[in-house]
């Protein structure tokens, strides 16, 4: 459709502005006996169409931070960012001649071509990691809100094991005779005097009526030993550490495994636990995927936006150097 037909509109003007300027290249290179040089009337058309391409490019951080500003639409400004950005490096490109000269000139070669690579790659993460997230992450949640829901769920844990297993040390901001309780994202656990709120909640701002599930049993010792032990050796783990893919419930299907083998060793007035329990790990998984996208999506800014400030400033530096000397 409309982003279609703009986007296609774009490329097709790049693809005409970079074969205009090749043709003119290599005019210019055949005409000129001592090679192509920046100095030349034609690299200093190239060089200064390269350089406005980074400035115009440079203005869509400035437009960002006063975005009272109505100068064009900000699609228009992202497309121009990301299509006039990748058209400087041809353009300075043929303005040096293919050449990476002194020390100055080969740093800024260096610097636009990381600078542009790395834009490139930003404009690939944009486009594939929303939709990436939609698949992988349908419990997405406020970014900001990811470590209290990830505490509140493994409190939720905490108070899951507890009404299983009995005290175990872990619940301390409760009555000692309250249930476990709360609710996640996924589905309702055993009802309790203060839902915790978790995903669903605090995404939505809303509160959400908790279903009553089936009453879980306390549990012996000796029967509910394997919850123990497979809960303090990988679950509270899993919940806590950033190691989460090398564990085995940072995988979807092992830890589907993992919960049904732990079903057939312990009796089923424990499995509306353990279900809950999953529940609460998947729901975590989903949380950690969606924390690590986030630094995909934005991690490159940290690497492209500095070296893009430094290129406009050696550039502008290299311009005054060259038209001086």
């Amino acid at each position: 459709m409309r982003m279609d037909q703009t986007q296609r509109g774009w490329a097709l003007a790049s693809l005409v502005i970079v074969a205009v300027s090749a043709m003119a290249y290599v005019i210019y290179v055949s005409q000129s006996p001592a090679g192509p040089s920046g100095g030349s009337f034609m690299g200093l058309v190239y060089g200064i169409t390269g350089f406005a391409f980074m400035i115009f490019a440079a203005l869509l951080g400035a437009r960002k931070r006063v975005p009272t500003w109505r100068l064009g639409r900000a699609q228009a400004w992202m497309r121009g960012h990301l299509w006039l950005g990748l058209l400087s490096l041809p353009m300075i490109l043929f303005h040096g001649g293919f050449h990476f000269g002194g020390t100055l000139t080969r740093v800024l070669m260096w610097l636009t071509i990381i600078v542009v690579g790395s834009g490139v790659y930003g404009a690939a993460l944009q486009h594939f990691v929303p939709k990436l997230m939609t698949n992988d992450v349908p419990l997405e949640t406020i970014y900001d809100e990811i470590g209290n829901v990830r505490k509140a769920l493994r409190m939720e844990a905490d108070k899951l094991v507890e009404s299983v297993c009995g005290r175990l040390g872990l619940v301390k901001e409760v009555d000692e005779g309250q249930r476990a309780g709360g609710f996640t994202a996924l589905r309702p656990i055993a009802a309790s005097a203060v839902p915790l709120r978790t995903s669903a909640a605090i995404s939505a701002g809303a509160s959400a009526a908790v279903a009553m599930a089936p009453e879980i049993i306390l549990l012996s010792e000796e029967e509910s030993k394997p919850l123990r032990v497979f809960y303090f050796s990988e679950v509270r783990a899993f919940l806590e550490a950033p190691f989460w893919q090398r564990q085995r419930l940072g995988d979807p299907e092992r830890a589907k495994s993992a919960f049904a083998a732990l079903r057939r060793v312990m009796p089923p007035a424990a499995h509306p636990a353990l279900d809950d329990l999953q529940d609460i790990c998947d729901e975590t998984r989903q949380l950690m995927k969606q924390e690590l996208l986030h630094r995909w999506l934005h991690g490159w800014l940290l690497i492209h936006i500095p070296l893009s400030l430094a290129l406009i400033l050696l550039g502008a530096i290299h311009a005054v150097m060259a038209l001086r000397y």
